[in-house]
């Protein structure tokens, strides 16, 4: 059956990113000076997108027979993967110049990740899920070695990629043993009946096997072996990417394949694992984060400890808590995004100066950068008003409305032992001599990137409701 008009409309923010990547292959193949074009071409594609997207929040339905999600929570999911990437490339472009690698697929790399993302957040059926994850994936594992005369880059991007493909191969066995039971790979079909297969130990295998592999991709404990050696390694403005919207994604996934617990009022089966994964990440992420001086894997086990309370989320199933964790989600992706765009304006070539003692004095040499910096850290602590803070309130207000109380006490604890690592980078930028001199180069863009980011993370701690209300609104469980 055709589409009609409408439901073209419905699936504008597919085909832009789509039409999208098309023109800039084709930019890329004609045009000599291609990567200067490209970058601004998606900075307006990412915007345009993120901007439909939310215009459109309310025009919900499903295209396809049931396959593909549009409007309402994808959108919101749509704007947090578009928005994200669009600061990623505005702080890429003179990051790329300092390395020598700029290149203009760099560019198509991230366009098709996003649409991957898309897919993912907007899936109705286990296939299409599949097929957005390979997609996102994919371009990651290129990305994370777009440094290519790294070798630290090179190890980041093959680590990536053989423990992508382990993780990728628990998901395929997952949804294989799931359509064994099942007959089939619609989620909507699978929601209807889940009271029914919840009693298959074939069903709860392929499920736990699935979830298993989401795991890896939110680098949860005990799955997250691969991220810190890979966002060190990794070109600093992909592991923003990799670390916020690559998240994010893998998130709300996991979000759509438990909607049958939210949806059907059935006991929450996976309660246990969540529970376990999430004391796991947020302890372990913490305490090891305290010993890091580069900023790169302290952030990595900071990502881990993030992960931790999210999936308590997860564990206590109720609305409340799925719209915490979207909250979170949307003030994490552009407070972690903002620091590594810091980050990749104070290094330097080889790697230099991503220690924390390049930033002793910082402030003296960049007061706009140490600011936000500083902004970005008291909103990653959860210290109030920051976005930080009112991401964790709402996952544990969830927590607790869910009898998990003891659970929302040790993320308390958890985020109590990162204040220390954290507030430790602002006491270097304020309180310490500078050992080393050197000029810091920053680009409009780069800047731009970080302003943005921290004008979003105070608007989103300062007014709250702003997108609480809009997540709720679109929230139907």
């Amino acid at each position: 059956m055709p589409l009609s008009n409408f439901e073209y409309l419905q699936l504008m923010p597919f085909i832009i990113i789509g039409l999208g990547i098309i023109l800039s292959i084709i930019i890329e193949i004609t045009v000599k000076k291609s990567e200067e074009i490209l970058a601004w071409g998606s900075i307006l594609l990412f915007f345009s997108t993120a901007l439909y997207s939310i215009i459109n929040i309310y025009e919900q339905g499903i295209l396809f027979g049931g396959m593909i999600e549009v409007g309402g929570k994808p959108a919101i999911f749509n704007f947090i993967f578009n928005i994200g990437a669009m600061l990623v490339v505005m702080s890429s472009i003179g990051y790329l110049k300092k390395y020598g690698t700029l290149y203009g697929e760099y560019y198509i790399l991230i366009q098709s990740s996003v649409l991957g993302m898309m897919i993912m957040a907007g899936s109705k059926d286990i296939l299409m899920v599949f097929l957005g994850l390979e997609l996102m994936s994919i371009c990651f594992y290129v990305l994370a070695g777009i440094n290519r005369k790294k070798l630290s880059a090179n190890e980041a991007s093959m680590k990536y990629f053989l423990l992508g493909a382990f993780a990728t191969g628990f998901i395929v066995y997952g949804i294989a043993l799931i359509y064994g039971v099942t007959s089939t790979t619609s989620i909507i079909k699978i929601v209807e009946n889940f009271s029914i297969y919840s009693g298959n130990i074939i069903f709860i295998t392929g499920s736990l096997l699935l979830l298993i592999g989401f795991s890896f991709k939110i680098a949860a404990v005990p799955f997250h072996m691969w991220v810190p050696d890979v966002y060190q390694g990794s070109a600093t403005t992909v592991t923003g990417l990799m670390s916020t919207t690559g998240k994010s994604a893998a998130f709300s996934v996991l979000i759509i394949l438990l909607t049958a617990i939210f949806a059907n009022n059935a006991p929450n089966i996976f309660k246990p694992y969540f529970s376990a994964i999430a004391v796991l990440s947020m302890l372990l992420g913490s305490i090891i984060a305290l010993s890091q001086n580069n900023l790169k894997r302290m952030l990595a086990y900071s990502s881990i400890s993030h992960a931790g309370y999210m999936a308590i989320g997860l564990a206590a199933s109720n609305s409340y808590s799925i719209s915490g964790i979207i909250f979170y989600l949307a003030a994490y992706t552009f407070m972690n995004i903002g620091a590594f765009s810091v980050i990749s304006i104070i290094e330097g070539e080889n790697d230099s100066r991503i220690d924390i003692d390049a930033y002793a004095g910082l402030n003296q040499k960049s007061p706009v950068l140490s600011a936000f910096m500083s902004l970005f850290m008291f909103a990653l602590a959860g210290i109030p008003p920051m976005a930080g803070f009112f991401g964790k309130y709402y996952v544990f207000v969830g927590a607790i409305e869910s009898g998990l109380t003891w659970l929302a006490i040790i993320g308390v604890i958890s985020s109590m032992i990162s204040v220390y690592f954290y507030l430790r980078v602002v006491v270097y930028i304020y309180f310490k001599e500078s050992s080393e001199n050197f000029q810091i180069e920053v680009t409009p863009y780069s800047l731009s990137s970080v302003i943005i980011s921290g004008a979003l993370v105070l608007t989103f701690g300062i007014f709250p409701d702003l997108l609480l209300k809009l997540i709720t609104s679109v929230i139907t469980l």
